[in-house]
């Protein structure tokens, strides 16, 4: 959602008149922070990152700073406090109002902070500048309507807030027009959606609905709640072709009592129920999840319980995290909060068993040949291992080799945005490799696009944009009489 978020900044700015500056430029016009605030180390790297920015702007002072996104909207002007050298903040609720206060403040030379308490426009009626030519986020709703005790994102982002049906379809056919193969559907809870119009079902209908949209091929959603989680999602999951069977459903724990503690309105045997189902009607599922470790007031034995769902759920993947205290939170105020030491000793061995689960089921699937999108920044070590890397279809990162049988290379060939079938060779816990030449390789228009340099960009509707310089000179309307 944050990712999302930065490409709307960026097609404000650049509707605005501004242009990305190039790598390596250390003294660009605008920096603009995009913030998180679900962790605590989101509050120590924005300071750093401001800190550092501090003797950079003395040299150049005609140098702006933003800062937006959730902490910002928590922080507010609190920022300007601790670093009275930013010019621009901005909240989660009025990211269109950027390019305004940015000529504010340069007009009027001193800070300008603005924070809504609910949101003004959508923001996928913002312009937005895609970074990707083969996978693009939608918005399907913004805001959540739950209440976990360990969550400022209510507080930050609102209650929930769906967009009609037609408006998201209309999205998703302007990327595949523009050449997108995959769309992330984005929810803080995507599975609710549908409840500001009274219709239960209506996140099943829009994955059936998406469906129906030719050049579509991979349809992906983040993230469901177990709560709000119906047959009829499963159904159109298995049902609907263009749709992945991958699923991320955050567990937090796996104790009843954490759970309740959490406000998290299901148990385990609920959310193991859920994935029964998910496996049964789709038996090639990966299913990956979010877990917290130490959260005021867990035993070991509710850490035990965790250990003992994740075993039977057998996860493809896990974000695994360690319980940090949010200011505003009631579980900041919990009684019974662990020491670190306790905390740091519960996630190593959180870490150690979902690595030893991961690692099985990936070695399922070594002799397999899985279909890859071909991405770009997926694999770090590519340059020099001579292999390039993708997602298959069900979200696992795959490392492949571009070597024909005769050794040649299909390096310059193969672009990102194109579709790769390749075969297994070799698991690790958090990747896949394959070693042998690739079985198919499927160019494509996102392909194309990514060799013209060409990135979607999906217009929004707003007026009254300031812009960059000196506006256009008009011409003298002729003599005589005008016709309106």
């Amino acid at each position: 959602m944050n990712v999302h978020d930065s490409e709307r900044i960026s097609g404000l700015l650049e509707q605005a008149g501004y242009e990305r500056a190039p790598a390596g430029d250390d003294t660009p016009d605008i920096v603009v922070f995009n913030t998180c605030a679900v962790r605590e180390n989101a509050d120590n790297r924005l300071y750093g990152n401001l800190g550092r920015l501090r003797p950079v702007k003395d040299k150049h002072p005609g140098m702006q700073i933003a800062v937006g996104g959730c902490l910002a909207q928590k922080d507010r002007g609190d920022i300007v406090r601790k670093a009275p050298w930013v010019d621009v903040v901005f909240g989660t609720h009025n990211i269109g109002a950027l390019p305004v206060l940015l000529e504010r403040a340069r007009h009027n030379a001193t800070a300008e902070v603005e924070i809504l308490e609910s949101l003004d426009v959508f923001p996928s009626t913002l312009p937005t500048r895609r970074e990707s030519t083969y996978a693009g986020w939608v918005s399907i709703s913004v805001g959540c309507n739950n209440t976990c005790t360990f969550c400022i994102v209510p507080a930050l982002r609102g209650k929930e807030k769906d967009r009609r049906p037609g408006d998201i379809l209309s999205e998703v056919r302007a990327l595949v027009d523009e050449g997108v193969l995959e769309v992330t559907l984005l929810g803080q809870n995507v599975n609710s959606y549908g409840v500001e119009f009274g219709d239960r079902y209506a996140f099943g209908k829009l994955l059936r609905a998406c469906g129906d949209i030719d050049g579509l091929e991979r349809v992906r959603f983040t993230s469901p709640h177990p709560k709000d989680f119906t047959d009829d999602v499963i159904a159109a999951m298995a049902e609907t072709p263009n749709v992945c069977h991958s699923l991320h459903m955050p567990l937090q724990s796996g104790s009843d009592d954490v759970l309740r503690a959490m406000r998290r309105s299901y148990r385990s045997e609920r959310y193991l129920g859920i994935i029964e189902k998910v496996r049964a009607a789709m038996p090639d599922a990966a299913i990956t999840t979010d877990i917290i470790v130490g959260f005021p007031g867990e035993t070991e034995a509710d850490f035990q319980r965790t250990l003992d769902v994740v075993r039977e759920a057998r996860f493809s993947s896990a974000f695994t995290f360690q319980y940090s205290k949010r200011p505003g939170t009631p579980a900041a105020t919990m009684d019974d909060q662990l020491p670190k030491e306790v905390v740091q000793e519960r996630y190593e061995r959180l870490i150690t068993c979902v690595e030893e689960i991961t690692w099985a089921e990936n070695k399922r699937l070594v002799g397999e040949t899985v279909e890859v999108l071909v991405a770009v920044g997926e694999g770090r070590k590519d340059e020099r291992t001579g292999r390039m890397s993708g997602r298959a279809r069900d979200g696992r990162l795959v490392h492949f080799a571009t070597e024909t049988v005769d050794g040649e290379s299909l390096a310059g060939q193969i672009r990102p945005g194109d579709i790769v079938h390749t075969t297994i060779t070799y698991a690790a816990p958090h990747h896949l490799n394959a070693d042998g030449p690739p079985v198919a390789h499927r160019r494509t228009r996102a392909g194309d696009a990514a060799e013209a340099g060409r990135s979607p960009r999906t217009p929004g509707v707003l007026l009254g944009l300031p812009t960059i310089g000196a506006p256009p000179v008009v011409a003298a309307p002729a003599a005589g009489c005008a016709t309106h």
